[in-house]
């Protein structure tokens, strides 16, 4: 992946300084049943590699994409020059035996598979035909307020 230039990372940390300020306030204002802790996590930790992978040049065109079809969802979807890459984010908040991206079990890639073929499909056929296809997982570590992120490109196959 190109790296953003530096204005294209300036632009890119306000928007997350201000989506986490958003962020905060409507958690504070949100009235109902709190989100679970570890899908807040999960959700974070979503934000936080979405923000990465645009500084490191990636050309995100979907979030958290789903099929009325298909169970499960794709995390992030984006361009990397002419590669489109489906890709799977795994959040920890602490290091211990089993690496975050382990989580990422044959279920769940058979999953991303489906979706991937789903979306190829909402192509017109010129970009289908176009696209060549990489799967990418992502495992974000936060850990005392601060992300680290390892980004295995070509983490799976179709098969």
């Amino acid at each position: 992946m190109a790296a953003a230039g530096k204005i294209e990372r300036l632009w890119i940390d306000a928007q997350e300084w201000a989506l986490g300020r958003m962020h905060g306030q409507w958690a504070r204002m949100r009235r109902g049943p709190a989100t679970a802790s570890h899908l807040a996590t999960g959700l974070d930790g979503e934000r936080a590699a979405y923000f990465e992978l645009k500084r490191r040049g990636l050309k995100v065109v979907a979030r958290r994409w789903t099929n009325a079809r298909l169970r499960g969802d794709v995390d992030l979807i984006g361009w990397d020059g002419d590669m489109l890459c489906f890709i799977e984010v795994k959040t920890r908040t602490e290091r211990d035996l089993s690496p975050a991206e382990s989580a990422v079990d044959e279920e769940k890639r058979a999953t991303v598979r489906g979706l991937a073929r789903a979306f190829l499909r909402s192509l017109n056929e010129s970009e289908r035909v176009m696209a060549r296809v990489r799967f990418d997982v992502v495992s974000v570590y936060s850990i005392d307020g601060a992300s680290e992120f390892e980004v295995f490109q070509n983490a799976f196959g179709w098969q």
